[in-house]
């Protein structure tokens, strides 16, 4: 079977900045897999080279065995992402947002599965309010519906619970579970090292555009007894 996400040796500068010092993980389908690392680390270099918006100086990356240079398109319908930043149109509203965001994918009359989204991430009462009016969290989980709406088997979640309720977390990851359980590979980066301990099955640790540790949160947390995800995430960088 393919990996959903296959990198290969990806290398990205910036000017004099080693973004990505040379990357390679597979990811395999149907996975929950946690990319964490500190604020430079790489992470967010690495899932926009991912999605496309970011060109590796050299090294492959595919989406179930698509480049996502030499196939964009087929890659990109192949992927969801929630970015960090909170990016809207200010002239919709959220449903206006969602029909849109299916379009750019060639869907139409997609309601019922608009109407799911909605529900699962608590905004059917902010369904025909305008962009601009929402809160910094509402906004946030338009992103995510937006990642959603077109049913993408791989599906890369950016920091997606920062600054955002205890209430919608707990709402979002039963439906990112259930997505999960349903067959879709999930890739999630956080600080909240809780989430990705009970939620990850295998994570990779980055520092300074490298891999420093891969395995299942299983043997990275059997490999020091006693200690939080947080604990080993410290000492890992620090050896």
């Amino acid at each position: 079977m393919l990996p959903a996400v296959s990198i290969v040796d990806v290398v990205k500068r910036f000017g004099t900045l080693q973004a990505l010092a040379g990357v390679s993980l597979d990811i395999g389908q149907g996975e929950f897999f946690g990319l964490l690392g500190p604020n430079g680390a790489g992470k967010t270099t690495l899932i926009s080279s991912l999605a496309g918006l970011v060109r590796p100086d050299s090294g492959t990356i595919q989406v179930m065995g698509h480049d996502v240079i030499r196939d964009f398109r087929e890659a990109r319908r192949l992927l969801g992402v929630v970015p960090q930043e909170l990016v809207f149109d200010p002239f919709f509203n959220v449903r206006e947002t969602l029909r849109i965001q299916s379009g750019y994918f060639g869907i139409r009359k997609n309601d019922d599965w608009i109407d799911e989204i909605l529900a699962n991430l608590d905004l059917t009462g902010k369904a025909d309010v305008n962009m601009r009016r929402l809160s910094g969290g509402m906004k946030r989980r338009v992103l995510v519906a937006q990642a959603l709406v077109h049913k993408p088997p791989v599906i890369v979640l950016d920091e997606p619970t920062a600054g955002v309720d205890v209430e919608l977390r707990q709402g979002l990851w039963q439906f990112i579970r259930r997505l999960n359980g349903e067959g879709h590979t999930i890739i999630l980066t956080t600080h909240y090292l809780e989430e990705a301990e009970a939620l990850c099955n295998r994570i990779a640790l980055m520092k300074q555009g490298r891999v420093v540790a891969l395995d299942t949160t299983a043997n990275l947390m059997a490999a020091h007894p006693g200690a939080s995800l947080e604990e080993v995430f410290v000492r890992t960088l620090q050896s």
